[in-house]
């Protein structure tokens, strides 16, 4: 029998994770197919799991994993993971948000140029025949203000790739200081709801940013903005979007996560609101693949094998 490590793999991946892993020393099972039930059955004799968002990491499930060292997560939320639990038993959780940053940072900013030249709607006129210049006459990104709210590895992505549209860019963080540049104005933020024309969100979904804005808040800004949201659809509900447009409080809105995600588990409530924000030409849709490029798929694969090397015992 193998003395090496078990590792099991319950998500799709890039198949480089296979080869880096067993380089690490690691036996690896890849069964991306595999469903919660028989993870149940099977994680006790694995060392390692390595994960995407197929099952919650409950307590249900880690309390059978009487061997587990470490959890991988391939990407950067958190919110299925029970954490608390995992700090108890001293099992080690490795994520990988540097392994897609930049393709967030590029997806949010090539999104929101979209929305503001129209191309989505220029070029279904265009192949219908329309050829309607003044009604898609474009904003320019040059000489706004754009806040950043949540400066990680996604904000901070996000702000670098802003560095060469002539922008200024404003950075709010309730749990950092410090990071303030020549690029980045750190700041409160009353200071964001006081200043920006972009408000961008990137945070990660918790008890705290779940439902956080909220129509008061949003009202609180000084003037109309325009938002994008490439972190967790949880943090503002389809209702408040819908309140917040009819109202004029966002002009705009580029929406990479939904409240929720799963279309044929909709409440009544959620299938009338997302249609009212499908029906609107000023709110521009993507379905989750901000930080989902070829790139970073293989990119997260080497993060998170480094961090396993250098933190778990092979």
């Amino acid at each position: 029998m193998s003395t090496k490590k078990q590792v099991l793999i319950i998500d799709e991946m890039h198949p480089s994770i296979i080869s880096l892993l067993e380089d690490a020393g690691f036996h690896v099972d890849y069964e991306p197919k595999i469903q919660r039930a028989e993870i149940m059955e099977l994680v006790s004799q694995y060392h390692g799991l390595i994960i995407r968002s197929k099952t919650p990491m409950d307590r249900a499930l880690l309390e059978r994993a009487i061997n587990l060292e470490f959890i991988g997560r391939a990407g950067a939320g958190l919110d299925q993971i029970d954490l608390g639990y995992l700090e108890q038993r001293g099992i080690q959780l490795h994520n990988a948000p540097e392994g897609n940053r930049d393709a967030v940072g590029e997806h949010a900013i090539g999104a929101l140029l979209s929305l503001f030249n129209h191309i989505k709607k220029a070029d279904l006129e265009v192949r219908k025949g329309i050829w309607d210049r003044e009604g898609n006459r474009g904003e320019e990104l040059a000489g706004k203000t754009v806040g950043i709210f949540g400066f990680g590895n996604m904000g901070q992505a996000f702000a670098k790739k802003l560095a060469g549209f002539d922008v200024r860019i404003l950075a709010y963080d309730k749990y950092k200081n410090g990071f303030g540049s020549e690029e980045v104005e750190e700041c409160t933020l009353e200071q964001i709801q006081q200043t920006v024309d972009i408000l961008s969100i990137h945070v990660p979904l918790t008890s705290e940013t779940r439902n956080f804005f909220t129509l008061d808040l949003l009202k609180s800004f000084s003037k109309p903005i325009y938002l994008i949201n490439t972190a967790r659809g949880e943090v503002i509900t389809f209702e408040t979007l819908n309140q917040a447009l009819d109202q004029g409080i966002i002009k705009g809105a580029v929406l990479d996560v939904l409240e929720n995600e799963k279309f044929k588990t909709f409440s009544e409530v959620q299938k009338q609101e997302f249609q009212r924000l499908a029906d609107r030409e000023n709110v521009l849709f993507s379905p989750h693949i901000a930080g989902w490029t070829f790139q970073s798929y293989e990119k997260i694969n080497q993060v998170l094998v480094n961090k396993i090397k250098t933190h778990s015992c092979s």
